[in-house]
């Protein structure tokens, strides 16, 4: 048996049902659960995680899209509080202009913010159009300890990166590419934390607009399974994907934050959804526990990862 294994908390085990689920549209597979309700007595939430995290992308766009899904995640921690979120990137539109983080980030989120909750963020492709995306490293608001950098809270080690590093005009010739992909294995070997998780903007897996990245395939992956990188979030792709296991590793996007596009579904598909929504995980000693959540506070994706 596999040490870590992929759970569909919805699928009830019949290779019939699993048919008949895979023939339905996404909204059809909805798990219509309040995320302020309680679990039910045979639910696998029992107990107090030992840490509880939410992670959102693409969201700043200050408009309504992004409020919506900003009062979902308030209306969330007054039910299930929460001290961290991960932002995936695209942190402020259209071209990263710091003069605009109050509209974009410090108002949507005033709720989260007056209740102590730290966002972490890392930069898209739209941060670093205004001097790089330097102004947002160096703005508080956001705790970035550097373009790319790590952290611990609890039993989870988070890596975060500036995926953008990849994306220049000559890949052959990439020393900033380098140091990053040097610094995330020479951290990853040291961390003694039972799980880590990485997060950056740019896409890996994905059935959306950009699709699989064959190139970070090849870079990172073969880091991860090493490693033992158990998760890997992001956003840039405009919907909420939740792969299945691959190669021990789960990878989530949530780049629904603010706004939308279609997505499909591929082999390595857990679930996919075009909406606004967030993610939120509830850590254990033995299994992370992912739940999607649209801004209806409805619970549309549930899937599992085990130690």
């Amino acid at each position: 048996m596999k040490r870590r294994n992929f759970l569909l908390l919805s699928f009830l085990g019949s290779f019939g049902l699993t048919t008949c689920t895979k023939l339905l549209p996404h909204d059809s597979q909805e798990t219509a659960v309040r995320a302020n309700s309680s679990p039910s007595p045979s639910s696998s939430s029992e107990g107090k995680p030992l840490l509880r995290f939410v992670s959102v992308g693409d969201t700043g766009t200050g408009a309504k899209g992004q409020y919506a899904v900003a009062t979902a995640m308030a209306n969330y921690h007054q039910q299930n509080p929460y001290p961290l979120v991960l932002l995936a990137g695209d942190n402020i539109y259209n071209n990263g202009e710091i003069e605009k983080v109050e509209a974009v980030f410090e108002q949507p989120y005033k709720p989260l913010l007056q209740e102590g909750v730290q966002f972490r963020a890392s930069l898209g492709n739209h941060d670093v159009r205004t001097d790089n995306g330097d102004p947002q490293v160096a703005y508080p608001g956001f705790n970035m300890e550097g373009r790319y950098y790590t952290f611990r809270q609890e039993n989870v080690q988070f890596f975060a990166l500036d995926t953008n590093l990849y994306y220049t005009r000559n890949p052959q010739n990439n020393p900033a590419g380098d140091a990053q992909l040097a610094w995330l294995e020479r951290e990853l070997s040291r961390s003694d934390a039972p799980w880590k998780v990485v997060f950056g903007h740019h896409q890996i897996y994905s059935s959306g607009h950009y699709g699989v990245n064959q190139a970070f395939i090849q870079k990172f992956t073969p880091l991860f399974e090493k490693y033992n990188v158990q998760l890997y979030i992001n956003g840039h792709d405009h919907h909420y994907e939740r792969s299945r296991d691959i190669n021990g590793t789960t990878y989530l996007i949530c780049g629904g934050g603010a706004g939308t596009r279609s997505v499909e579904q591929s082999d390595f598909t857990a679930h996919a959804a075009s909406r606004l929504s967030f993610a939120t995980y509830d850590v254990y000693e033995d299994r992370i526990e992912i739940k999607g959540i649209g801004t209806d506070g409805v619970v549309f994706d549930e899937g599992e990862i085990l130690s």
